[in-house]
């Protein structure tokens, strides 16, 4: 991809070829999350089944829009007692509430291909406002000729602003697991137009 600025734009955008609608790809994708645990380690896992496309401005990036939802039954710590745990009634309620879903409200170019993500996360029928620290990871065409973009994201949420409350108390004093959980992005989406 080369870097050299068109002398007939000077002030063009470095995302301009971008404009279109992309779809993740869930293949070339991760959704993952971290939450201490017994005050002293991380459990760490992932959301395997989800969906989302992004409509880019390669012009104006702060008009690009993003909807995204992931099934809740999908969660995966590598841990089958704890998945079934956390995806049943104590915590994310995945039989009465399958989806939870986010979509964006506004973004801001933070310079040096960074972003700030504003938007909505609703969990079990709650919408809490969530902003996501974006990193554009390049854009280009793969084998398949498809045209694709990339995207690191980290966002910080407190469980219990969605009514994830459940805990439990250790004998040497604070909770089992911490009401903070990490959010990690790696986003990998394929256009699908060619406006």
């Amino acid at each position: 991809m080369s870097h050299h600025t068109d002398i007939t734009t000077p002030n063009a955008s470095p995302y301009q070829g971008l404009t279109g609608i992309y779809t993740i790809d869930p293949a070339h994708s991760t959704i993952a999350f971290s939450v201490r645990h017994a005050m002293i380690t991380n459990v760490r896992g992932k959301f395997t089944a989800f969906e989302g496309t992004f409509r880019l401005d390669g012009t104006h990036p702060t008009r690009s829009e993003a909807h995204v939802s992931v099934q809740t039954g999908s969660l995966d710590t590598g841990i089958a007692q704890r998945d079934a745990h956390v995806t049943g009634p104590d915590f994310l309620d995945s039989a009465t509430f399958p989806l939870m879903s986010f979509h964006s409200t506004g973004i801001v170019e933070a310079g040096d291909g960074r972003f700030l993500m504003d938007g909505g996360l609703r969990i079990k029928d709650i919408e809490v406002p969530l902003h996501i620290d974006l990193e554009f990871g390049g854009a280009g065409e793969d084998a398949n000729g498809q045209n694709r973009v990339g995207f690191e994201g980290t966002a910080t949420l407190k469980r219990s602003d969605w009514g994830i409350d459940w805990n439990s108390a250790l004998a040497t004093g604070g909770v089992l697991i911490s009401d903070k959980v990490k959010l990690t992005l790696d986003i990998s989406a394929v256009r699908l137009d060619t406006q």
